[in-house]
């Protein structure tokens, strides 16, 4: 309709200027920013090492299939192999090479998205045979201005089994003029058919520290201030994804008009502050439940997510679990995080760790399906609380023998490396399987009866022979179990050295000893004799 139809009042308006920022079409940094090179290709240096070899002694393959995480570089990766391949360099003499030259007709075309011999397809909207039948059918001519002609399927996992099929033959047997890229997210939904005629190169998610100075090259470039710790919580939040990254950049300088602050980004996420979060878990670990709960009503008022609340918790613990670990700090953590990890290492047992961590797990797990997050995340804290005070096992078994009080005289090693206290070891082999029967590891204990020869017996150290496959996991089941019934670290090892025989065999060979003394007996060779038919019965006294 045109402008004399429009309903309406029927003034004629003057047309308002538009604004200058609108007369430009605006580029998201995501677009604006895509590598045009394989230097700028963040994080992938042994693919792009791997390439430029590839290139360099002309082993170029037919097919490439490139895997990894969204926002990882993929496509673009497949473009800048296109580049690669095609490019003619300024004076249009040059070959393949691993440094397109951006300025020669092929490249450009390329970077813009209308070379005619660079297809790119979405298989996700192309996913049946048809549509690969119109590749098929294709790649027979020659390119029309390109070195090479190159197909670059994204997502292609997407495609159906016929497509596949179909697919199959060219791809064993491509004309020499033809290269394809696949891209994927998804690899394991790639027939194998398919994987093993492609060279694959699994793009890696982008390192933190790495994506956070991408990101403040990205904010000089673009004029806008970005405070550091922004930065960071940017990168985390972009999991390995420069897309994503960049996309969360956008919308914080956005939001921010010019300057970005931690505490501007902090409130977009819907993050906690992490000394919030170093607060609450101090006050959890304190057992104190009513500061607990007011900090999770603060934290509410604010409109911060309760996932996220439990999730910066989480994180606190693991760092304090890297800490106790000796591993190193997260380069983007700040100086207060790093010295908070270290003290909750030191105040924390392995135990406590282990215990609130998988609580903590279970809490998310909660708050994620529940129907009042809130109330979940209320539950989760409490437990949390609860589970602070509880004595680890090593302490709860030393109570209960009384062998962890001041009377019972000098604590053991192992119990004061985290273990249940030991008055005395097992003297001999028979010894110890009978503790591991006592125990309740019935199992355990036939095969230690039946199927194990001794090496050697130096408590804490044990070789044994076994006498028939028991599956790799056995000693360290065997060394778990020991350490939980004698509280000392035990080191089994399994050994092809001559042995004793089984308890089994040795209580076998007695008995025939014992029978063959008995025969020997005057007294029973007499009865034996009268009755020709009686036979000798052995008694065990076992369970009685």
């Amino acid at each position: 309709m045109d402008d004399a139809e429009s309903p309406g009042l029927g003034l004629d308006l003057p047309e308002e200027p538009k604004p200058a920022a609108e007369n430009s079409a605006y580029r998201v940094l995501a677009r604006k920013y895509r590598p045009q090179t394989f230097s700028e290709l963040i994080g992938q240096d042994a693919m792009v090492q791997t390439l430029a070899n590839a290139i360099k002694r002309g082993r170029i393959a037919h097919a490439f299939l490139l895997t990894g995480v969204r926002g990882v570089g993929k496509t673009s990766t497949a473009r800048l192999i296109a580049k690669a391949l095609n490019c003619i360099g300024p004076d249009g003499q040059g070959g393949p090479t691993i440094t397109p030259c951006n300025v020669c007709e092929q490249c450009r075309a390329i970077a813009e998205g209308r070379h005619i011999d660079v297809i790119e397809m979405d298989a996700a909207s192309h996913t049946s045979v048809d549509d690969i039948r119109e590749i098929i059918d294709a790649v027979r001519y020659a390119s029309v201005s390109a070195r090479y002609k190159i197909y670059i399927i994204d997502e292609v996992h997407m495609l159906s089994k016929n497509a596949f099929n179909a697919l199959l033959k060219t791809l064993e047997e491509p004309p020499e003029h033809v290269k394809f890229l696949f891209a994927t997210t998804e690899v394991n939904k790639v027939p194998v058919t398919v994987l093993s005629r492609c060279q694959r190169f699994d793009l890696r998610r982008i390192p933190s520290e790495k994506l956070a100075a991408h990101f403040a090259e990205v904010s000089k470039a673009e004029g806008v201030e970005v405070e550091s710790e922004a930065l960071g919580m940017i990168a985390k939040a972009a999991e390995g994804s420069a897309r994503d990254g960049l996309s969360i950049l956008d919308q914080a300088i956005a939001h921010g008009a010019g300057a970005v602050s931690a505490d501007q980004v902090r409130d977009m996420l819907g993050l906690a502050d992490r000394g919030r979060i170093r607060r609450l878990l101090g006050l959890v670990l304190s057992g104190d439940a009513e500061a607990s709960l007011a900090e999770l009503d603060e934290t509410h008022e604010l409109g911060i997510d309760p996932t996220q609340l439990l999730r910066g918790l989480m994180e606190a613990l693991h760092s304090a679990t890297r800490a106790k670990a000796g591993a190193s700090a997260d380069p983007l953590q700040s100086v207060e995080e790093r010295e908070s990890a270290g003290q909750m290492a030191d105040a924390l047992s392995w135990g406590t760790i282990h215990r609130l961590w998988q609580m903590l797990l279970k809490g998310l797990q909660d708050v994620e399906i529940a129907p009042d997050p809130r109330e979940a995340a209320e539950m989760a804290l409490l437990r949390l609380i609860h589970a602070a005070d509880l004595p680890d096992p090593a302490s709860l078994m030393a109570k209960l023998t009384g062998e962890g009080s001041a009377a019972a005289g000098p604590v053991s090693t192992a119990a004061r490396q985290g273990g249940a206290p030991s008055a005395s070891l097992p003297p001999d082999f028979s010894s110890l399987v009978k503790q591991v029967e006592q125990s309740g590891r019935h199992l355990l204990a036939q095969q230690l009866h039946d199927q194990i020869g001794l090496v050697r017996f130096a408590p804490p150290e044990l070789v044994l022979k076994p006498m028939r496959p028991l599956g790799g996991d056995w000693p360290r089941d065997l060394t778990v179990a020991l350490k939980a019934i004698t509280g000392t670290s035990w080191q089994v090892s399994l050994s092809d050295e001559a042995g004793e025989a089984s308890l089994l065999d040795q209580e076998k060979m007695a008995e025939e000893r014992v029978r063959a003394d008995v025969m020997a007996d005057p007294n029973v060779r007499a009865v034996m004799d009268a009755f020709p038919e009686a036979e000798l019965e052995t008694f065990s006294n076992k369970g009685a």
